[in-house]
């Protein structure tokens, strides 16, 4: 029994075997998915976030943030959360969340029992909360309350 992967045939091979890992573009498809999913009410009350998918995070952001493993950082949060804005504020840059692919999928291979796109979405919500001004031990309360 054979394969056949575009006009190239290979001996048959668990299908794992075969699979590509996800690329930039199938992540920000999961991330917008993700998005697309959440309340109309939130999504309006995030404003115009800007979402970016990178393979890892800038030496200088890892630099910045005191990260020596570019595979500890699954996402980032980058501008003002609505908690320190001010209408009095000079005009803000636009807040971005990125998602890092490749630490992304270390953690699913790691962790094992959890859907790809639920790990996605799960980095993805959890760096929007950082736009609302929630620090990560607020997230992590609230999901211990909802587990």
């Amino acid at each position: 029994m054979t394969a056949v992967t575009g006009s190239t045939e290979r001996a048959a091979l668990p299908m794992f075997c075969v699979m590509l890992a996800p690329t930039l573009d199938d992540f920000e498809k999961m991330a917008r998915a993700a998005w697309d999913a959440m309340p109309a009410e939130f999504r309006a009350l995030t404003g115009d976030i800007v979402f970016r998918i990178e393979d890892f995070a800038s030496d200088e952001v890892l630099a910045e943030m005191g990260i020596e493993e570019p595979f500890d950082l699954t996402g980032l949060y980058q501008g003002v959360d609505l908690t320190q804005q001010s209408v009095m504020d000079p005009a803000r840059s636009q807040p971005l969340v990125f998602l890092y692919r490749s630490p992304i999928l270390a953690e699913w291979i790691e962790l094992g029992d959890v859907h790809l796109e639920d790990l996605v979405a799960h980095v993805l919500v959890h760096e929007i909360g950082h736009h609302f001004g929630l620090s990560d031990e607020h997230m992590d309360a609230i999901l211990e309350r909802a587990d």
